[in-house]
């Protein structure tokens, strides 16, 4: 009985949520509360289904569920909960993926990490992606497989056992004692995973490494199981032409960026940055057999830039992270060629991983000295030529500049480039990333690809259908949307010339860095340090709420760029620099403006708020 009411009260929503659920890849921060994320949404929504209220107007008002779509998002979540609903679980004991290798992954990672042993039950056939042998030689994980025949044939074993079952749709299942994790893996849909009671001290972990190398099961495979759930029914997958799709996008990033290599695209920005990582840790396990690996990594930059590349290295013995200084009063330029001298010193491998422009001060070295310093010829401590370093750039800020094709700044040293698709390339539509390489990184791109894989994080169907779509027009809505941010800045300077303002040059846009995103650093007062950084944070927040509330059809409080319209606004220490380091974070505001917006009216708010202070 309580079963046919959840799946009727589903159907009730299915029918009446909102349009974002389905369209967002970003989170509203006003309606946001971190420290709450996924349970404050799932309080709500509970609150809604025993009152048998599914109405739009109150699904709209729910909070936002967790931050961006990769981590959760208001399907994956509801997902989750009807499937704990159906198996006695909480709702945090499930947890939905795109990718169906991921979950696995998660528990091999904590335990490894907690020295203990785990089993993989299978039925029928394992994954062909689930490649064995590298995930041991690279990735270090150690487990036992055991084929059965059912679930009920799994035996007791002294460790975590995780049983794999390929599963077209939705059901309760029977957890046999035995059995600590279920992962049922649903196709092109992705996988969802089951944590018994004794084992709710993996939830955080599995859950952090959905934030981090991978993403939820996308909202459009969300309703697609749902759906499949209030029918009773197997799962009715969308045709696409996906072929076609992905054929046009390869080409399409071929044009943009000026590169012959194949690209690769994956489910989002952060898991195209795993397995690059993953691929560059593989070539150097192949190529420089016992040499220390050397992730060099700038420690205020994207936040999931730098948690990623930590916890690459929390798991290799030869891995480590080395800070690299780049923002402010700190020159790119000078911190590679000081911490590439100290690797060459040590017969290291040196991966630096660097945005241009930074984030979020909106800065590019002179790229002259930097194709200098990462030419330079460097000798070890024992006279011997160091090991090239590989620079790998994100470059989701300008997509558009080439760096690697032939002829280009950093066609001559090994080097890629990657960009998360849910801002320019997409216009915010979908997740998707993608990276590419120039002429000298052929052999390193097949081994980034191979990871990608592996983890199964290639992009979806319907990603490559919207890139396809979308990736024509990119590169003219780079140009009209920094002719806006131009605009703005310059208004600014005119109307509070106090204020400090971090955006390219003139210059640096005739060369081609046309950003749309810019930060503001407000002008304060105060007696003291404290004081005056209390001040400027308060007024931060007092700007935001004053051009949301006044704009509301196109300011929002999120953290993306890159969108189709509107104008996004956000604090940096409080949203993409979540995990850095406190001292490293950059409490001031980060503007992203559009091709599409009305750019008059933010003047006349912007005005109001410096006739306010």
């Amino acid at each position: 009985m309580e079963g046919s009411k959840t799946l009727n009260y589903i159907k009730e929503v299915l029918k009446n949520m909102p349009a974002d659920w389905l369209k967002l890849t970003t989170h509203r921060l006003d309606i946001y509360d971190e420290s709450k994320a996924k349970t404050q949404f799932l309080e709500q929504f509970e609150a809604l289904f025993k009152s048998g209220d599914a109405s739009t107007s109150a699904l709209n008002a729910l909070p936002t569920a967790y931050d961006y779509i990769r981590l959760g998002h208001p399907l994956s979540c509801v997902l989750e909960w009807v499937i704990a609903h159906l198996n006695n679980l909480k709702p945090q004991n499930v947890i939905s993926f795109s990718s169906k290798t991921a979950p696995i992954l998660a528990i091999l990672r904590k335990n490894l990490l907690a020295h203990k042993n785990t089993q993989i039950s299978y039925t029928g056939e394992l994954p062909t992606y689930f490649d064995t042998e590298l995930l041991k030689s690279v990735y270090g994980y150690q487990f036992e497989l055991n084929k059965v025949e059912k679930a009920s044939e799994v035996s007791a074993f002294d460790g975590s056992t995780v049983f794999i079952s390929e599963q077209n749709e939705i059901s309760a299942i029977d957890f046999n004692p035995n059995i600590d994790f279920v992962v049922n893996l649903h196709g092109q849909l992705g996988s969802v995973i089951l944590a018994d009671v004794k084992n709710e001290n993996y939830i955080s972990e599995i859950q952090h490494v959905r934030r981090r190398e991978t993403i939820a099961m996308t909202p459009a495979n969300c309703l697609v199981a749902l759906r499949a759930l209030v029918e009773q029914s197997s799962f009715n997958i969308p045709k696409s032409n996906v072929e076609t799709d992905k054929q046009s996008v390869l080409n399409l990033l071929k044009n943009i960026t000026g590169t012959t290599i194949k690209p690769l695209v994956a489910s989002s920005g952060l898991s195209m940055q795993y397995a690059i990582m993953m691929g560059l840790v593989h070539d150097a396990l192949e190529n420089h057999k016992g040499k220390a690996i050397k992730f060099v990594v700038p420690p205020n930059c994207y936040g999931g830039t730098n948690d990623q590349a930590r916890r690459v290295a929390a798991c290799l013995d030869n891995v480590e992270v080395v800070d690299l200084l780049v923002d402010g009063d700190n020159d790119m330029v000078r911190s590679i060629d000081s911490v590439l001298d100290k690797i060459a010193q040590e017969d290291a491998i040196p991966y630096i991983i660097a945005e241009i422009p930074t984030n979020p001060r909106v800065e590019v070295p002179d790229l002259q000295a930097l194709k200098g310093v990462l030419s330079k010829v460097r000798k070890t401590s024992n006279g011997t030529d160091a090991i090239d370093s590989v620079f790998v750039l994100d470059q989701t800020f300008c997509p558009n500049f080439h760096f690697l094709g032939e002829g280009e700044i950093l066609s001559t040293m090994k080097a890629i480039s990657y960009a998360s698709g849910s801002k320019f390339p997409s216009g915010g539509k979908c997740t998707a990333g993608y990276v590419v390489g120039n002429n000298k990184t052929a052999a390193l791109m097949g081994h980034i690809e191979k990871h990608l894989i592996l983890c199964d994080n290639e992009a979806t169907d319907l990603q490559y259908e919207i890139l396809a779509k979308q990736l024509p027009s990119m590169n003219q809505r780079i140009i009209d949307a920094y002719k806006n941010t131009r605009e703005f800045v310059n208004f600014i300077h005119e109307t509070l010339p106090t204020a400090k303002i971090n955006f390219v040059s003139e210059e640096l846009a005739e060369q081609g860095f046309m950003p749309s995103v810019f930060s503001l650093d407000l002008p304060t007062k105060g007696n003291t340090a404290e004081e005056k950084e209390a001040y400027k944070r308060a007024l931060n927040h007092k700007l935001i709420d004053l051009m949301i509330t006044e704009i509301p059809n196109e300011s929002k409080y999120c953290v993306s760029y890159g969108q189709l319209k509107g104008c996004y606004w956000t604090i940096p220490a409080t949203s993409t620099q979540g995990t850095t380091k406190e001292g490293d974070k950059d409490y001031i505001a980060r503007v992203a403006l559009s091709a599409n917006m009305d750019l008059e009216l933010h003047k006349k708010v912007f005005k109001e708020f410096v006739d306010s202070i």
